[in-house]
């Protein structure tokens, strides 16, 4: 079943259950998926709803923080609610010793030596990583196995 469509059962299925909370949050996800089509005239595809729902978690954690630092302890936990929800659309995350073998088989792959290659390495490693992992964190990873 696609993610879409998973989304859209999930929907039904809050609304029959009346949680408005989850039910607001798939709504929310599923006007941002049709969004990005009406921008790009094109119809989403998984990975490229998991890229905005992960642009979405990666929102509301921002916001969670700055909320905290506001003293809004409250806005915190609606945001960390919503996080909660849309992370449940989103494969489970690697872990560290999955990301570094990602890494190794890229710069492998590409024969990537320097820093001059990470555009290759991260080519590569983004289509396999999106959603699983922070894309920030494995640049750092990247550009770490680069310089040793």
């Amino acid at each position: 079943m696609s993610l879409l469509n998973q989304l859209k059962d999930e929907m039904k299925v809050a609304m029959r259950a009346k949680d408005k909370d989850r039910l607001g949050v798939i709504r929310m996800a599923l006007a941002a998926i049709k969004q990005v089509e009406i921008d790009n005239k094109t119809e989403l595809d998984d990975n490229a709803i998991i890229a905005v729902l992960t642009k979405m978690v990666k929102q509301r954690k921002d916001s969670i923080e700055m909320f905290k630092q506001g003293g809004r302890e409250d806005m915190a936990a609606a945001e960390a609610a919503e996080v909660a929800a849309l992370e449940t659309f989103l494969p489970q995350p690697l872990t560290d010793d999955e990301i570094a073998q990602h890494i190794a088989d890229a710069i492998s792959e590409t024969g990537a030596s320097s820093m001059a290659d990470m555009g290759k390495v991260m080519g590569i490693l983004k289509p396999a990583l999106q959603g699983k992992a922070d894309l920030g964190a494995v640049s750092g990873k990247v550009r770490a196995a680069l310089n040793s």
